[in-house]
């Protein structure tokens, strides 16, 4: 019996500060040429939190809006800011910076963050306002440091500031004097993904309804890895963020593919559910610091706003067949495999047409492919051009080949079996699990009866192997099968009736 998706959630949190100071891009730039020209004009297009919100990606991202409200309202966005958006939507919030740095410091279990007293202060009462935020939560956040103290950590003891509006409101300090892996800017980075991926935990709780105690495993697929000098990414950010969500049934562990870790986590997911071995499974991601601003000097250059201000982190919940939710059919997985060479035709069979020749399915009877959901207000003035696009049009050459399609027929294929991008730069947060909520949504409307979640990932980035990396799976409507027993059919009465059987069984064979 196939598993089930019970619900997605999806976070962003405001981060310019962080951008600033934590991005890879940025930091590199303060080292190699600390007065260019970049980072004096930087501050000055960093966008406001009520920016943040009114910017119409961001609003799909959390299920303000949708898809198809996305693709009308193209080509561009930053310069079309909506009126009456809100911090919530259906699937998740896009946080403010400051409430984040509360949650991370509700994170921190060894005392490591530091945060300014009045700066503390005055935004608690915002924060325990938080609808998701409890009174345990909220007794994780100290009373804040003195100023002086925050100072003489960074200056003396190489912690790493923690900046609001410009301004140093506390900092981060380093877990060790001389492990690399413990210091301060690994341990910020570390606590933003968990911290992130909490949120999203908390939020996915609210979307599905499910009772945290029932949760058996939390899989975390972000970009980071936690450890120390002798196991530096031994883990474990799932059950870190699982404990501060409160899901205190939950073990953990972490899946690690780059871009193509959410995919592989979710085919994960549904085979360990599928298999009896859990009832529900839990994926999640938080969000990653050095991939803010990472596209931001060409932003700049061609004056525009610093579209990469945000960190994502999503969460999705994978249970046994209720007979209603969509199916994931663990059966028909594709895999791109150590030999299945890297051309883009070679991945899209692998990925595509492999999964769907199993199942004696065209290229047309996948009503949405979700593949790499970039949003092109990012990627395009970077150079990297309308990346699910050219992902669509890729599928669509395919079925050229494969006769399924004429070539007269890619454009029209684009636009209805493929959908406009909407997901920040955040590495593996953009990789197909941004229309899961959507996805779930369609299928149980009637709007679509199928979707193929395509995750690919850049393996050589690790510069321990050349290989590409992806997989993908299918989302399909609920065939109205459910792992329960018949109606007035009790688990004690199905055990009786087969010990009867094999008693029946064994005397049969007595006999013989």
């Amino acid at each position: 019996m196939n598993s089930v998706l019970k619900g997605s959630s999806y976070v962003l949190v405001h981060a310019p500060d962080m951008l600033l100071h934590g991005g890879t891009t940025q930091k590199t730039e303060q080292i190699v040429n600390p007065e260019s020209e970049y980072l004096v004009k930087l501050p000055e297009h960093l966008r406001s939190y009520d920016d943040v919100i009114a910017y119409l990606p961001n609003q799909v991202y959390i299920g303000g809006k949708t898809p198809d409200e996305l693709a009308q309202a193209g080509p561009t966005w930053y310069d079309k800011p909506l009126s009456g958006a809100d911090r919530y939507g259906a699937f998740g919030e896009i946080m403010p910076q400051d409430e984040f740095y509360l949650l991370m410091q509700a994170c921190d279990v060894f005392d490591l963050v530091l945060l300014e007293k009045g700066f503390t202060s005055g935004v608690r009462t915002r924060f325990e306002k938080h609808p998701l935020v409890d009174a345990e939560l909220l007794e994780r956040v100290g009373e804040g440091a003195e100023q002086t103290d925050i100072e003489k950590a960074v200056a003396e003891e190489h912690a790493e500031g923690v900046f609001h509006n410009g301004k140093l409101v506390g900092c981060v300090k380093k877990a060790h004097d001389i492990d690399e892996n413990l210091a301060a800017h690994v341990i910020f980075e570390n606590l933003v993904s968990k911290a992130s991926c909490a949120l999203s935990l908390l939020h996915l709780v609210r979307v599905s309804g499910i009772d945290k105690a029932s949760v058996d495993l939390v899989l975390d697929c972000s970009e980071e890895a936690c450890g120390d000098m002798n196991q530096r990414g031994g883990g474990n950010m799932a059950k870190a963020a699982a404990e501060i969500a409160g899901l205190t049934g939950a073990s953990g562990a972490d899946i690690r593919a780059f871009c193509a870790a959410p995919a592989h986590a979710m085919i994960h997911a549904a085979a360990l559910v599928a298999s009896g071995t859990y009832e529900n499974v839990v994926v999640a991601a938080g969000g990653s610091t050095a991939k803010l601003g990472m596209n931001g000097k060409d932003h700049v250059k061609k004056d525009l706003p610093a579209l990469e201000d945000v960190l994502g982190g999503f969460a999705a919940l994978v249970s046994k067949n209720d007979g209603v939710s969509p199916e994931i059919l663990s059966g028909f997985t594709g895999k791109h495999n150590v030999g299945s060479g890297s051309s883009p035709q070679a991945v899209i069979t692998a990925l595509v047409t492999d999964p769907l020749d199993k199942m004696g399915l065209k290229l047309s009877d996948v009503d949405k492919y979700s593949v790499e959901m970039q949003n092109p207000d990012i990627t395009k003035p970077a150079g990297a051009g309308d990346v699910p696009l050219a992902n669509y049009k890729m599928i669509a050459a395919l079925g050229v080949k494969r006769g399924e399609l004429e070539r007269t027929d890619i454009d029209a294929f684009t636009v209805k079996h493929g959908m406009t991008g909407w997901a920040p730069t955040q590495g593996h947060i953009p990789s197909g699990v941004p229309y899961l909520g959507f996805a779930r949504e369609d299928i149980m409307s009637g709007k679509i009866n199928r979707s193929m979640v395509i995750g690919k990932g850049s393996l050589f980035l690790g510069r321990m192997t050349n290989l590409f990396d992806g997989v993908s799976f299918i989302l399909q409507k609920n065939s109205g099968g459910a792992d329960e027993p018949p109606p007035g059919v009790s688990e004690e009465t199905v055990k009786r009736l087969i010990a009867e059987s094999l008693r029946e069984l064994a005397k049969t064979m007595g006999a013989e």
